[in-house]
């Protein structure tokens, strides 16, 4: 038996087609790498901009298609494939952080300050004082506002897909938005004179 993808514009259906090929034994292991090929990108800067470290958000990446990978039986198509794996990228990313805030709670500076110091030295960052003083007031946020901020601003996400992915009311995510867009403003206008 030989199943054969014809990528189609539709992305439900890609995502069906994909499914369909995960599901044969003969057409797994293709649809595994088209599963990746399709998303590996998307997740690896939806991760990078919460952890900010490039090793980081790869490991992170990998680990992440690790558990879509293991968990892909229990896909119940209750959402888009896409909302799955963002939602466990989102719960991975944010157990990490979480992670490592508990690893240097003793020290004298958290996770999100440790990332700043080192964001200006990151030869993969390629932004002025003007985005790293935008970084810096995204990385003043609470993780799960800062997750909220970040797919809607640079990934453009409605607050339906995001309430589908962080299993949050889209009135709390409009309203957490909103709060971030305003602490983020009030963060650039205070340090404005630094730039």
């Amino acid at each position: 038996m030989k199943l054969t993808l014809r990528i189609n514009q539709n992305p439900e259906s890609e995502e069906a087609q994909i499914l369909s090929l995960i599901k044969h034994k003969e057409t797994k292991e293709r649809g595994y790498g088209l599963l990746i090929k399709k998303y590996s990108q998307r997740v690896y800067w939806q991760v990078r901009r919460m952890v900010y470290d490039h090793d980081d958000a790869n490991d992170l990446t990998q680990d992440i298609f690790i558990k879509v990978f293991e968990n892909i039986e229990n896909f119940n198509n209750s959402s888009k494939l896409s909302t799955w794996i963002y939602r466990i990228a989102y719960n991975h990313t944010l157990n990490f952080i979480k992670s490592k805030n508990r690893k240097i709670s003793d020290a004298s500076c958290s996770f999100e300050q440790k990332v700043l110091s080192k964001l200006a030295s990151d030869s993969l960052f390629e932004g002025d004082r003007v985005e790293h003083l935008l970084q810096q007031a995204i990385l003043s946020l609470p993780p799960k506002q800062r997750a909220v901020f970040q797919m809607r601003y640079y990934d453009e996400l409605s607050f339906a897909q995001i309430s589908q992915i962080t299993k949050t009311t889209q009135g709390g995510l409009k309203a957490s938005y909103h709060i971030a867009a305003k602490k983020i403003e009030e963060f650039v206008k205070a340090n404005c004179n630094e730039v």
